[in-house]
């Protein structure tokens, strides 16, 4: 049987919450109108009560931002601004979904959270088969993920309301076209009632 694993990815302060911490105001206005945060907390229960893994999946970079893998000119903001450090408030995964004791949190330097961390042999010596993605934004956290899990030989399960992207028509593409190429796009409903 195939071992199921949760990855929340980039639930953090500045993409997810509106406020003076947020660096993306039209992706933590999605998430509200979403209720993206409140879905991903009901899923996130669900495994913690069917014993699945759950890992945190943030973007966090360590002061001399020398580990940042993506070097493209939209990333060159964070050093030059100097955020999302590890230990910044923004780069904190929201409360909501704080990780509980014993639930892995991977720090990445880029969109792909596979990429420069060791997610993907740790799947492997746990045993996953099948991972279940929830993150933001869609078009980018998500469907990175989905692509290398799926061309790495993992089952892939989206979960469409855990998921938002700072415009509708970016998020609806990425769960009717794109995603579904790469694993099963499915609701929280589904899910929760799967671990039921």
């Amino acid at each position: 049987m195939t071992r199921t694993a949760l990855l929340l990815l980039d639930y953090q302060v500045a993409l997810a919450e509106e406020g003076d911490l947020c660096l993306a105001p039209p992706l933590a206005a999605a998430v509200r109108e979403r209720g993206v945060l409140k879905t991903a907390r009901r899923v996130l229960d669900a495994a913690r009560s069917a014993r699945i893994p759950v890992f945190h999946v943030r973007l966090a970079f360590e002061t001399t931002y020398g580990l940042r893998t993506n070097r493209l000119a939209r990333f060159a903001g964070y050093p030059a601004n100097r955020t999302m450090l590890g230990d910044s408030p923004e780069a904190r995964i929201v409360d909501e979904l704080a990780p509980a004791d014993g639930e892995a949190v991977v720090d990445k330097g880029c969109v792909n959270p596979f990429i420069g961390t060791p997610l993907r042999d740790v799947l492997a010596a746990e045993g996953v088969g099948h991972v279940v993605l929830g993150g933001i934004a869609t078009h980018l956290v998500v469907e990175s993920a989905a692509r290398h899990a799926s061309d790495s030989g993992l089952q892939v399960t989206v979960v469409e309301d855990m998921c938002a992207a700072p415009a509708p028509g970016l998020h609806e593409h990425a769960v009717t076209a794109t995603l579904p190429l790469f694993g099963t796009v499915s609701s929280a409903d589904d899910i929760i009632g799967n671990w039921a």
